[in-house]
């Protein structure tokens, strides 16, 4: 049995690696569905709740395989976990070139996402378990790959569409890195843990803990903050006088360096410290993004992305270092959560988007006036979800302080 403690440092390197680029896959999936979704549209004659359905199934399958993966992982391990996301890429990817018709499609994107969530599943565990001195920080290093994917995949899809090059294409280039982690994986070694001490049975015994359900809450705050406000980005800020897909660029390449350069921040604040830092940060770049309008809108991006940029990989460490009796299924659930409450909220975003333009057209507005009130109206119900986290991560942050002090003098 290969336990941590006789992982060599080259072995955790190659495993981290796998990690990395399979986590890069998952964000090209996202970022290339997006931008190749009208012409999916155009091509097969789908109508916008058809297109809706096909994106929703992008998300659905996630939390599937994120709740699965975690039961399985204590009785068949991360890497057999890691080996069903990449058949699931590659059947899915080809499955989606392939696909001649709505229900194909919703066949192959619900496999690839599904694909995405077994990556969470498999890889969050493994490397909270591999580095049980520095969870959060790695983590955080880990998840640099969700943005950094997202920036390689929004590139090679504008660059691509720009010189004509079609959607089928586009989903090919995806299975090069699919491949390159395949490969990879032949002959890596992936660390095994004692299966009786991490039990599922016993995780699941702590998933009802008050620590557990209240971050599980949070966690449903902190993606919807993050992802349902990205997801409309278009709609959003369409009118403010930057360009939403620059903006974009510009959020997720500033979440990318700050994730990779997360230590020194989580080591001087705590996990908890770091949250609510986030929540006052986003709080404040979404109330910018209500005020501001033209080239000052990028710097009201900048301060969201400061925001956002901890959240995810940072509520995936704290259950690992506050309740790590929960294991592998308590990760897995975390981000199965989150995800989950995206793509419950999301059309309810969209609700609010287009209320906003019924009561604008009400009242006279029309043309770029009325899409700037549905975009800062939507802003402005978005802008509760970081607030109720910096009321919740402010009662987090000293109950964790006075818990530490409290040890301390033990």
């Amino acid at each position: 049995m290969n336990s941590t403690a006789e992982f060599t440092e080259a072995q955790a390197k190659r495993v981290f690696l796998v990690s990395c680029i399979a986590l890069t896959v998952t964000s090209m999936t996202f970022a290339i569905r997006a931008g190749i979704i009208g012409d999916l549209g155009i091509q097969y004659g789908l109508t916008t709740v058809q297109m809706g359905w096909i994106l929703g199934m992008g998300t659905f399958g996630f939390p599937v395989a994120t709740m699965l993966g975690g039961i399985l992982y204590n009785a068949i391990g991360a890497k057999k976990i890691v080996w069903f996301a990449f058949a699931g890429h590659l059947i899915g990817i080809g499955l989606t070139i392939s696909s001649n018709s709505f229900w194909g499609l919703i066949i192959s994107t619900f496999l690839v996402s599904f694909a995405n969530g077994l990556v969470e599943a498999g890889c969050n565990p493994m490397i909270a378990d591999l580095y049980p001195k520095n969870k959060t920080t790695m983590l955080n290093k880990f998840h640099v790959w969700f943005p950094g994917g997202l920036v390689i995949g929004s590139l090679i899809s504008a660059g691509m569409t720009s010189i004509n090059l079609g959607w089928e294409l586009q989903v090919a280039v995806i299975i090069i890195p699919t491949l390159i982690y395949g490969v990879l994986m032949l002959g890596c070694v992936f660390p095994e843990f004692d299966k009786i001490a991490n039990s599922t049975s016993n995780n699941i015994k702590h998933l009802f803990s008050p620590m557990y359900l209240f971050l599980i809450f949070c966690m449903t705050l902190t993606a919807t903050s993050e992802l349902g406000t990205s997801s409309w980005i278009n709609q959003i800020l369409g009118a403010s006088g930057a360009h939403p897909m620059l903006i974009l660029a510009l959020v997720t390449g500033i979440m990318a360096v700050g994730r990779f350069y997360a230590g020194p921040l989580v080591h001087r604040f705590a996990p908890a410290g770091v949250l609510l830092i986030s929540a006052i940060l986003t709080s404040f770049g979404l109330f910018l993004m209500i005020q501001l309008q033209g080239t000052a809108v990028y710097f009201a991006a900048v301060v969201f992305a400061l925001g956002v940029t901890y959240f995810w990989p940072t509520m995936i460490g704290c259950v690992g270092e506050y309740v790590p009796k929960s294991g592998a299924l308590g990760m897995s659930l975390m981000g199965g959560a989150g995800m989950l409450s995206v793509t419950i909220w999301s059309p309810i975003i969209g609700s609010w988007i287009e209320s906003a333009a019924t009561e604008a057209e009400a009242i006279g507005l029309t043309g770029n006036d009325l899409a700037l009130a549905s975009g800062q109206a939507a802003l402005s119900n978005l802008v509760i979800f970081p607030l109720i986290l910096i009321a919740a991560f402010t009662g987090f942050y000293w109950f964790m302080r006075k818990k530490q002090t409290q040890t301390a003098t033990l």
